[in-house]
This record gives C-alpha cells, sequence and structure tokens, in this order.
C-alpha cells in the first residue's frame, strides 16, 4: 500500500490514536494497529507517537506501507447458525462483529475459520484465504450468506451474483424520517479520494442501484427493507448516507457520539434468494432481527 494520509477534523479531535484507528479500518483489530503504530508505520505529522496519542485538530495521520504477515488458516471450533445445507452449498446467519475471512489484523476467529472446521471440503476458486466464499458482509453487518462447497457450485452461485439474480434482501434502522414509502437511488460507487477505507458516490465510480421501501417510521429513525440491484462496497452503507438518511451507529459513514448500538451499523441481511447449484429449484431464506436489534426497535416504538 502506498502512503497516505488522514488529516484530523474537529469531531475527530480528542480520541487516542488506537482507539480512532480501528473505527477508520475495522479490518485492523486495535492490536494489530498498535503494533503497527509502535514498529512506526503510522506517523502523525511525520513523526512516530504512542498509541495512546491524544489527537488533534489538523493532525496529519500518515500510513506507510506496511509489512505483509503470512495467514495460516487452522480450522477453529467456532460456532455456525446453519441455516442451510447440503452437499454441494450451505447457508450461514453471520452475527455481527465476524470477520468473514482472514486479514492483516483477523488471522483468526473469521468465519472461513469455523467454516474449515464445519466441512471437509470448500470450494477454492476465491483463493486458499478464502475458500467457499462466493460474496461477503462486512464485519458488523449480520444476516445470510451463502458458502460453496466445491467449484462447480461457486461458478454457478457466482454467475447468478455476477447477473444480479441471487437476490438479497437487509433491513436497516436509518437516521431521520423518511417521507416516501419507497424510494430507488441510483448513484455511481467508487473509492473516496479523501479516505483509503471509505467509499463514496464519485461521478467516476461503479454503478449501483438501491431500492428501499420503509417498513416503520420513529420519531428521529425510519426502518426500512433494503434491495441490490448490484453488489457494490458498502452500498447500502454509502446510498443512505448519500441522501442523509445514514444506518444508525454506523462508525464509518455516521461517526455519532451516542449510537444506538455501539458494536456497529444496525444491518442486517434478512433474505437471500438463489438458484440451486444442482437441483435447479430457486431456494428462499429468512434470518430474524439479532436479539439486541429487535430490543432498539422495540424501544424506539415506545
Amino acid at each position: 500500500m502506498s502512503q497516505t494520509t488522514r488529516v484530523i477534523t474537529q469531531a475527530e479531535a480528542g480520541q487516542r490514536l488506537d482507539k480512532f484507528l480501528p473505527v477508520l479500518d475495522s479490518q485492523h483489530s486495535r492490536s494489530r494497529w498498535q503494533q503497527l503504530i509502535q514498529q512506526h508505520f503510522v506517523l502523525v505529522n511525520d513523526q512516530p507517537v504512542k498509541p495512546s496519542y491524544q489527537l488533534e485538530v489538523g493532525d496529519v495521520i500518515s500510513f506507510l506501507p506496511f509489512p505483509i504477515l503470512d495467514i495460516a488458516l487452522q480450522p477453529e471450533a467456532i460456532p455456525l447458525k446453519i441455516v442451510y445445507e447440503d452437499e454441494d452449498c450451505l447457508v450461514v446467519n453471520k452475527p455481527q462483529g465476524m470477520v468473514v475471512h482472514p486479514s492483516i489484523g483477523h488471522a483468526t476467529g473469521t468465519l472461513v475459520h469455523a467454516l474449515l472446521h464445519h466441512c471437509k471440503d470448500l470450494s477454492g476458486l476465491n483463493g486458499e484465504k478464502r475458500p467457499g466464499i462466493v460474496h461477503r458482509l462486512d464485519k458488523d453487518t449480520s444476516g445470510l450468506m451463502v458458502v460453496a462447497k466445491h467449484d462447480v457450485a461457486h461458478r454457478h452461485l457466482a454467475e447468478q451474483l455476477q447477473a444480479h439474480t441471487m437476490a438479497r434482501a437487509y433491513t436497516a434502522l436509518v437516521r431521520g424520517v423518511i417521507k416516501e414509502t419507497t424510494g430507488k437511488i441510483i448513484a455511481p460507487i467508487g473509492r473516496d479520494p479523501d479516505d483509503r477505507v471509505a467509499m463514496d458516490v464519485v461521478a467516476d465510480g461503479k454503478h449501483a442501484q438501491t431500492r428501499f421501501e420503509v417498513i416503520q417510521r420513529f420519531h428521529h429513525h425510519t426502518l426500512i427493507h433494503c434491495h441490490l440491484a448490484t453488489g457494490r462496497t458498502h452500498q447500502i452503507r454509502v446510498h443512505m448516507a448519500f441522501i442523509q438518511h445514514p444506518i444508525e451507529s454506523d462508525p464509518l459513514y455516521q461517526p455519532q457520539k451516542h449510537p444506538l448500538h455501539r458494536y456497529g451499523q444496525l444491518l442486517h441481511a434478512h433474505r437471500l434468494t438463489f438458484v440451486h447449484p444442482s437441483s435447479g429449484k430457486t431456494l428462499s431464506f429468512d434470518a430474524p432481527l439479532p436479539d439486541y436489534f429487535e430490543k432498539i426497535i422495540k424501544k424506539l416504538s415506545l
């Protein structure tokens, strides 16, 4: 990774550097960020600092090329919520906080590690670090994912994903009251030129389309269902922030001093529909909202 920078704003000032960075880039754990700071791969105003450094307005954080770590995959006995399974594929309900595949900062405890313990065979089309993974969910997004057990099934599922015939529906709690009953957001998404970890609506981005419908309105929030016509990185999070209705508790696209949920965005992949790679039958699965999500909805309904 080439050197990039981030300028600290008024809203970000006062935080410890090692607490700010995991929010900026959740692909690295706090302990991993502390290592990188101590090893001088992260500088503030071109100077090495301690992980406990208190950020000030105008500070420039520089990121030097990080060292590449060899991540060895070992099965781990991590509980999985299996919604469906046969000899071709399985559908899992991923919890919030679980990273899908290993990366620097997340060498253990991922969905892939759990899958390797559960299954003897997984497809290898996505590489040895992402066996079986057809599509992803962000670490703090919960919900349904389909996993391929062999390459033929993987190709079949990946083709559906690319053709947008694999239907994925999400439940999200967004800030603000949406007046419209339904809506469609068509806005190109690409890398945020000012933030290396974030995406944004940019003129030269890739076509992206999200459809939403209002399920329930509250005093300062709206519960919606979102349907993806495309599958860009962070698509729902970016599109809802773009129309000034960011997802509640999203630490990247709408940092909040007092979020309703301190463990990440309230976004859940509640429905998944695809054609089975062997039988040709259309399968559809639903996953209820996690308990913490339900409790927040009930509180808002009072």
